[in-house]
């Protein structure tokens, strides 16, 4: 018998699959009139704009699917020492959200692939974007997605939340 907490890992566990397994999920779901949305992101250290950015994602369909830079793409777009979380660490901490349906990891530079795959109704990204400076709006438009800008204004940053802890420690501040 699952403690409470092991069984909420499990199900956690259970909402992060590979590329494959949500494009099967997916498809199930639209085919029982489901709206597919995708968000994606680094999601290094979770904070309250991950969570905000998640929730107005989700709200605008039936199934939220994230997708999940690789470690190895964390380091290339944010550098040496990131992420400071690995990425099926990441990933479970996401699954773990109530917004969120399903969580896959990808290993590509950009989620074009993955939008591709997946041909969601609706590409989810934050407020740090606008609609004509989302680098995969080509992508979404090409089968006949659209992309939606939601969460709250960008006022929070992983890497900001990381400088000013360094700044305590050293005492800089």
């Amino acid at each position: 018998m699952y403690s409470s907490e092991e069984q909420q890992r499990a199900e956690a566990a259970a909402r992060i699959l590979d590329r494959n397994r949500v494009i099967a999920r997916a498809a199930i779901a639209r085919r029982h009139g489901a709206r597919i949305v995708l968000a994606n992101g680094c999601f290094d250290i979770l904070h309250v704009g991950h969570v905000r950015y998640l929730e107005a994602a989700k709200a605008l369909g039936n199934l939220l699917v994230v997708g999940i830079n690789s470690d190895e793409q964390v380091r290339r777009l944010k550098g040496p020492g990131r992420p400071f979380v690995p990425e099926r660490e990441r990933a479970e901490v996401i699954a773990s959200l109530r917004a969120v349906d399903l969580v896959t990891i990808f290993n590509e530079p950009t989620v074009e692939a993955l939008l591709a795959a997946l041909r969601p109704d609706i590409h989810a990204k934050g407020t740090d974007y606008t609609e004509a400076s989302v680098p995969e709006r080509e992508a979404v438009r090409a089968y006949g997605g659209r992309v939606a800008i939601v969460g709250d204004p960008k006022d929070h940053s992983s890497s900001q939340m990381v400088m000013q802890l360094n700044r305590k420690i050293t005492g800089d501040e």
